[in-house]
């Protein structure tokens, strides 16, 4: 009997040292970070891949068509000005000479015209009375002729003399018109945002494939807009009229409110790995835009479409495979959930979860696997 007791005893006190060492060496609970389900509300939106510039619906980058020395400057940087106001004048002495003798070749040719044709119209009435008088028996058939004869003379003269007159307009005419190569006016109202150049100094057009610094940079800020590249993946899915959400660099706590206006219907290859579309982009509001500065750099968020009062869970608690991990009481269990709509920071949950339930948000954690034993840390509303 004693050594029945004392095997009991023992056996009770090898099953006490096992649960204690069970109870020291079990494995210790994972603290995760978990958010309740809840409902709210959801965008579909795309951002563009590099940053974005505010643009000017009116750029002008002006150079002569033809070189030359500037003579006459009229603006200067920062300038407003006037559509059709003269900006810049090359040196055009020896055009100017050649107009004057143009203009003086045309005063002469009219001068001719003058005196030639007042002598066609002297013969045409002599042609006529020579006639009468040949009626009358007064003088011989070869007189009349001959002052019929003179008469066709005398007006071709005349029309050659007009043709001259012509002529010398048309000659006039090109060298004045020579002389607007030399000369920049401007095409529409804005700022001048860049003069390249100075009295004096050599100005050069642009021969064809070799670009040049161009002599005037005229900017309209009245009216701005947004171009971003989006990445050519998504370009299927934007269309005009998606709004659009801006935001600068400059201005981080403010954003615009904008709209797509247009899609450009070619991808490009800045390099090899980063192929874009641009999107123009208009601002809702333009009188918002004034004063911003074209090149800001922006960056924009496109929204193609919104899911209102529905449930919600963060996108970063979801796993491959549309799987997630919910908290039941005190272990992790794996759930397979059906999304919708969903951007970086939330996805809508069409179904596999309930209101109210919280999934694990700190998957990156080492031990956060099925069946874990978790310790929640903090479960913020969504």
């Amino acid at each position: 009997m004693k050594a029945l007791r004392r095997l009991l005893l023992l056996a009770l006190l090898a099953a006490l040292v096992g649960a204690g060492g069970w109870w020291m060496t079990r494995p210790k609970p994972v603290e995760v970070v978990v958010h309740a389900v809840a409902r709210g509300t959801v965008e579909a939106t795309l951002t563009n891949t590099r940053a974005g510039e505010v643009e000017s619906c009116q750029r002008a980058k002006m150079a002569t068509i033809a070189g030359g020395r500037i003579e006459w400057l009229g603006v200067q940087e920062g300038d407003r000005v006037e559509a059709g106001q003269v900006l810049m004048r090359l040196w055009h002495g020896d055009l100017d000479a050649r107009a004057a003798v143009a203009r003086a070749q045309l005063a002469t040719t009219r001068q001719r015209v003058q005196e030639v044709c007042t002598m066609a119209a002297n013969a045409a009435r002599e042609a006529v009375r020579q006639a009468q008088l040949r009626k009358r028996g007064f003088v011989s058939a070869s007189a009349e002729d001959m002052a019929r004869t003179e008469a066709r003379a005398r007006r071709a003269a005349c029309d050659t003399a007009q043709a001259d007159v012509a002529t010398a307009e048309a000659q006039l005419t090109a060298t004045e018109t020579e002389r607007q190569r030399l000369v920049l006016v401007a095409p529409f109202a804005g700022t001048v945002a860049n003069i390249s150049g100075e009295l004096g100094e050599y100005a050069t057009p642009s021969p064809p494939g070799v670009p040049m610094p161009p002599a005037i940079d005229l900017i309209d800020d009245s009216c701005l807009y947004v171009k971003a590249p989006m990445d050519e993946i998504d370009a299927p899915k934007i269309q005009p009229g998606l709004p659009v959400r801006i935001t600068l660099e400059a201005m981080p706590d403010k954003v615009f409110a904008g709209t797509v206006r247009r899609v450009a219907p070619y991808i490009t290859a800045v390099e090899k790995q980063a192929r874009t579309v641009a999107v123009d982009v208009d601002f809702v509001n333009p009188d918002e835009a004034r004063g911003l500065l074209v090149g800001y750099s922006t960056d924009v968020e496109i929204v193609l479409a919104t899911r209102s009062d529905v449930l919600r869970i963060p996108t970063g608690a979801l796993r491959e495979g549309g799987r997630v991990l919910v908290v039941e009481g005190d272990v992790l269990a794996e759930r397979t959930v059906e999304t919708g709509v969903s951007n970086w920071a939330f996805t809508e949950v069409v179904s596999g979860i309930a209101e109210g339930e919280r999934v694990v948000t700190s998957l990156e954690r080492e031990g956060v696997i099925t069946g874990a034993r978790v310790v929640v840390r903090a479960a913020p509303a969504g």
